[in-house]
């Protein structure tokens, strides 16, 4: 028998939400200085009749979800909103009707909004399809909202309702007969970790120090590396590099370290972490493993501080057999990004030499959770990322970072390129956005749902909290 607690979509709506970032940022060798918010509004109901409203927010990130050198941004980011819409005209009826588990609504969404972006490229004429993963990003509000309706419709939060005791099925359904008898909360926490750090990114654009500042912003905010450290008490740092100039990459993470060192002798030491972040740039994995051995003997210390580097070559695995991740990953964790759009993309990154996974709520609250169980079982290195994620957004992602039990860290860089639209939430949870010593609160995220948008204020939060 279903679970009394099981959920129906009964309606839906989209929103759409634009913003200006305060800086550009530099990605995939293109400068972005904007980004559209998709915020989502489901009414749901439990089987046992009782009422919820569900909320769920993720910027669209079109250049990074659908890359294109035929397409301009405004035909990738209308197609993604316009695959919004319709998955708003379909969410009710995905599931025939039934109350499912919001992991079984979010998987049988998925497969209806995978058909509908084929339709959507065909009807708009693209020159070329819409990727799985843009449709992945543009389905995840969504999901998220359901997931926050379950819980707060059977009053509890909605990592506590991925047991037995909530669904109709083990992991084996979604991932393989390894799974058997074992649920996402054997691999999630009942109490999110106290503080988690954040990775501040350094963008390839960014500002290390005074002299590097051409244009000030003149907002107040930090201007350089050097201020937002001495703010914020910064240990973790996220450097993007280009993937294509090996002096420039290697000179950038020396520099990076540098200004860590010289925090170091103005503020006093401190456990330095970084990250790497290629964005899929390298041409192949020989380049990587020359960047490794250039900075490390460049700077052993700097290359001892490297935590983890993320997704160095193509996207497609099975395009570019060639570039096996076995040498580099002895060397460092090296963890799929973008790769990462279901059970078989883990697979055959780990076949690859992949040693890591990087978590993003931009790809949905129901692949995320079977995904981080399944990387688990397998001894993977876990991380949470964003999407310059802000507001609603953001919290869904530390709360992720939060609950998942092996991921030591969280990426939120939206208080450094668009903290307009933080505004209102920051107020609602300030802990979680206040950046002290480096950490940030997340053991407060323990309302019903997903903790992230506080019972009854949905629809406030749809129509623009700020």
């Amino acid at each position: 028998m279903a679970k009394p607690t099981n959920i129906r979509v009964k309606d839906v709506k989209v929103a759409f939400a634009d913003y200006r970032y305060r800086c550009p940022i530099k990605f995939g060798g293109r400068a972005l200085d904007r980004v559209t918010i998709l915020n989502v509004l489901v009414e749901a109901e439990n089987a046992r009749g009782a009422p919820a409203k569900g909320f769920g927010s993720m910027p669209l990130g079109n250049v990074w979800a659908f890359p294109s050198a035929r397409l301009s941004y405004d035909d990738t980011l209308g197609a993604m909103r316009t695959l919004a819409r319709r998955i708003a005209g379909f969410a009710a009826e995905a599931a025939g009707g039934e109350f499912l588990h919001p992991i079984d609504c979010g998987f049988a969404l998925e497969e209806t909004a995978l058909h509908e972006a084929s339709r959507v490229a065909e009807e708009l004429k693209l020159a070329e399809p819409m990727p799985k993963l843009a449709a992945l990003v543009v389905l995840s509000p969504f999901d998220a909202a359901i997931h926050d309706a379950f819980g707060k419709a059977a009053g509890i939060n909605s990592y506590d309702g991925c047991g037995a005791a909530f669904m109709d099925y083990d992991l084996a359904r979604y991932l393989d007969g390894a799974f058997s008898g074992e649920y996402p909360d054997r691999y999630t926490l009942r109490r999110p970790k106290a503080t988690l750090p954040l990775y501040h990114l350094v963008g390839a654009l960014d500002a290390l120090t005074d002299a590097d500042v051409k244009t000030p912003v003149g907002d107040g905010l930090p201007e350089t590396l050097q201020d937002w450290i001495a703010a914020d008490g910064l240990t973790h740092l996220k450097v993007k590099l280009n993937g294509d100039d090996l002096d420039w990459d290697v000179s950038r993470v020396l520099s990076v370290n540098r200004v860590a060192e010289d925090a170091d002798t103005r503020l006093g030491p401190r456990p330095w972490r970084f990250s790497l972040d290629f964005n899929e740039r390298c041409r192949d994995v020989r380049y990587l493993m020359e960047f490794m051995e250039r900075v490390k003997d460049s700077s052993p210390r700097a290359f001892e501080r490297v935590e983890y580097i993320e997704q160095p070559t193509a996207r497609d695995l099975g395009a570019n057999p060639e570039n096996r991740m076995h040498a580099a990953a002895r060397l460092k964790p090296v963890v799929i990004d973008e790769s990462l759009v279901d059970y078989e993309s883990l697979l055959l990154a780990r076949e690859m030499g992949y040693s890591g996974v990087a978590l993003k709520a931009c790809k949905g609250q129901s692949q995320s959770l079977v995904l981080a169980a399944a990387a688990q079982k397998l001894g993977l290195f876990l991380c949470v990322q964003d999407l310059t994620c802000v507001g609603a957004s953001y919290l869904h992602s530390v709360s992720l970072a939060s609950r998942v039990r092996t991921v030591a860290a969280v990426e939120g860089n939206g208080r450094q390129y668009c903290p307009s639209a933080n505004r209102g939430w920051d107020a609602l949870f300030p802990a979680a956005f206040k950046v002290r010593g480096g950490l940030v609160e997340t053991g407060g995220l323990t309302g019903p749902g997903l903790a992230c948008v506080p019972p009854g204020l949905e629809e406030k939060a749809f129509a623009g909290l700020a």
